[in-house]
C-alpha cells in the first residue's frame, strides 16, 4: 500500500486507536524503580502521538523527524502480524507522500534499536530491555549502519519509539499534527516535481 494523500494518512492514524496486540508495546519492560516488569498498555495512536511529541521537544526545527515518530509504526496496521517487516512496510507506504527521509528514517527505526543493543550498556535504561534477545547487531552489520548517512537521526527515532510508551501520558491530538504533514508533503511533493 502507498499513501498519497494527507487524509488517507490521518485516517490510518486514526485506525491505530485502540489496536494494542503489537509486540513491542507489550514486551515487558523493567519497572522505573526495580520490581517487577508489566506490559505496556498504551495503544498504537497514543504511542505514536507520544513519540512525535518527544521528537517535536528535543528537535524542534527536524519537521521530518517528528513526522517519523508520528508514522513509524503504521506497518503493524498495515499487515498486522508482521512484526519484523513492519518498519519496511510503512516505509514503502509513506514514501510516496513524506519523500525519501521521512521514509528512511522510519525504515531504519528498527536497525537503530538493534545497533543501540550491541553498544556496551552505559547508564539507564538499554535497548536490550525492550528488543527480543537475538536482536543486537553483529559488529559487521553495526560497521554498515554507521555509515548510513541517516544512522544519528535513527537513533534517535528509536530512542523516542522507546520511550513513548507511557500509560495514561496526554501527548496532544492527532489533528494537531495534519498541518505539518501536509507541509512535508508538500515539500516532498516540490522535491519529487524538481527531479
Amino acid at each position: 500500500m502507498e499513501l498519497r494523500s494527507v487524509e488517507e494518512l490521518m485516517n490510518l492514524l486514526h485506525a491505530c486507536r485502540g489496536v494494542h496486540d503489537i509486540p513491542e508495546l507489550t514486551r515487558p519492560r523493567p519497572h522505573p524503580g526495580g520490581g517487577t516488569p508489566a506490559g505496556v498498555p498504551v495503544d498504537l495512536h497514543d504511542h505514536a502521538l507520544q513519540t512525535a511529541a518527544l521528537l517535536r521537544r528535543g528537535h524542534p526545527s527536524d519537521k521530518e523527524l517528528q513526522v517519523a515518530g508520528l508514522v513509524h509504526d503504521i506497518g503493524h496496521l498495515l499487515r498486522p502480524g508482521d512484526d519484523a517487516g513492519h518498519a519496511d512496510l510503512a516505509a514503502d507506504a509513506v514514501r510516496p507522500l513524506l519523500g525519501e527521509r521521512v521514509s528512511g528514517l522510519v525504515r531504519l527505526h528498527v536497525a537503530a534499536g538493534r545497533y543501540l543493543a550491541a553498544a556496551p550498556p552505559g547508564p539507564g535504561p538499554s535497548p536490550r530491555d525492550t528488543l527480543a534477545p537475538d536482536a543486537a547487531m553483529t559488529r559487521h552489520e553495526a560497521a554498515a549502519f554507521e555509515h548510513d548517512p541517516l544512522a544519528d537521526d535513527a537513533m534517535t527515532l528509536w530512542q523516542a519509539d522507546d520511550a513513548g510508551k507511557v500509560p495514561g501520558l496526554y501527548a496532544g491530538e492527532l489533528e494537531d499534527w495534519r498541518t505539518l504533514l501536509e507541509l512535508v508533503a508538500e515539500r516532498s511533493a516540490r522535491l519529487g516535481a524538481a527531479d
